[in-house]
């Protein structure tokens, strides 16, 4: 599901960038199936031969316990490193413009509480508990440090616009995550595990 997730969050970039930025981005398709190579399977692929390498010199106990714990905070720090570039890049203009967030924000406030609140609801009625909540986590969760760098390296001048976007939409949807997991037990019962 994340791969898959990954993928098509990637190909669904220059939509969401034009859907939410209210104007037409040329999108280069050419360009970006190369910046998805370049951000999505360069990295994919290096990480299963790291993981694979791992492994084979410290076996699958030794892996586990030593190595795969140091991953995620790695991960969240390279992205928290490009949301802040991102945002930085942009600076002046939020300075000069701080309306601008609320640009920012409201569309992006109104397009995670839809997305929560559609697929609570199609989660709780077609879905056991565990797979209700992965849906809402797979549907919602997208993963936006890829669109993040997908829009600022095939979208151009556009593409700084297209970032902050999506970097303050990655801040929100942390938070928005953080607080779900509170109101999951309320949502759909108890973990009866």
């Amino acid at each position: 599901m994340t791969v898959l997730g990954l993928i098509l969050g990637s190909l669904a970039t220059p939509f969401y960038v034009q859907w939410l930025m209210g104007e037409s981005v040329p999108v280069n398709l050419s360009a970006v199936f190369l910046q998805i190579g370049l951000v999505v399977f360069v990295p994919m692929l290096a990480g299963q031969l790291t993981q694979r390498y791992l492994i084979r010199r410290y076996g699958q106990q030794g892996y586990q316990k030593q190595w795969a714990p140091k991953f995620p905070p790695l991960s969240t720090l390279g992205v928290l490193g490009i949301v802040f570039v991102a945002i930085a890049i942009k600076g002046a203009v939020l300075v000069s413009q701080p309306a601008m967030l609320l640009d920012i924000l409201v569309p992006l406030l109104v397009l995670y509480f839809f997305n929560y609140v559609f697929s609570t609801f199609v989660a709780k009625r077609l879905l056991s508990r565990g797979d209700a909540i992965a849906l809402v986590y797979g549907t919602v969760m997208r993963n936006l440090s890829i669109a993040l760098a997908l829009a600022m390296n095939a979208f151009g001048e556009a593409g700084t616009d297209a970032a902050l976007f999506i970097a303050v939409a990655y801040i929100i949807q942390v938070q928005s995550a953080a607080w779900y997991v509170k109101f999951s037990e309320r949502l759909f019962g108890p973990n009866e595990a």
